[in-house]
């Protein structure tokens, strides 16, 4: 009895301690070599957070992004961004930014919650791929894009922090 007591207090001190742990921070993010365009004044923040199931009453379950934090470099609340284009859809939302450098704060398959520094620029998007769905292109530079601690690509590196 006392080994079943002592394994339950182990793991229920372990799985306190992982909720309190700070979250896992990556290299800045900016937009990729292409320059994917923007229509926004500024440029524009899109962000492939973990997907999470929703649903209502008696509809089937769908799937969409998880929501997601934006921060200025100060650490002041910008947005709440609510991650989806429409209701059922599972494409993310664009936020458009005054072009600068923000903190995305955001939950990433197979992590909890992620910190994602990005940086925003005029008539450009900004891309964060936390969902591991991105494949980068098969010429690409791999010292140009930023990854997950598991290998999986994240995003275009930060040029301007090179």
């Amino acid at each position: 009895m006392k080994i079943i007591l002592l394994i339950l207090v182990t793991g229920m001190a372990s799985f306190l301690a992982g909720c309190s742990s700070p979250p896992l921070a990556l290299a800045p993010i900016g937009p990729g070599p292409a320059g994917r365009g923007s229509m926004a004044s500024g440029g524009e923040l899109e962000v492939f957070s973990k997907m999470v199931g929703r649903s209502q009453g008696n509809n089937p379950s769908w799937r969409q992004h998880s929501d997601y934090y934006i921060y200025d470099l100060q650490g002041r609340l910008i947005k709440h961004v609510r991650n989806t284009v429409g209701y059922y859809e599972r494409a993310p939302g664009l936020v458009a930014l005054p072009a600068g450098n923000y903190l995305v704060k955001a939950r990433a398959k197979d992590y909890f919650w992620v910190d994602v520094p990005v940086a925003i620029r005029s008539g450009e998007t900004t891309a964060v791929y936390l969902d591991k769905s991105w494949n980068i292109p098969s010429d690409a530079d791999t010292n140009e894009v930023v990854y997950l601690p598991d290998g999986y690509p994240a995003g275009w590196r930060n040029s301007m922090t090179k």
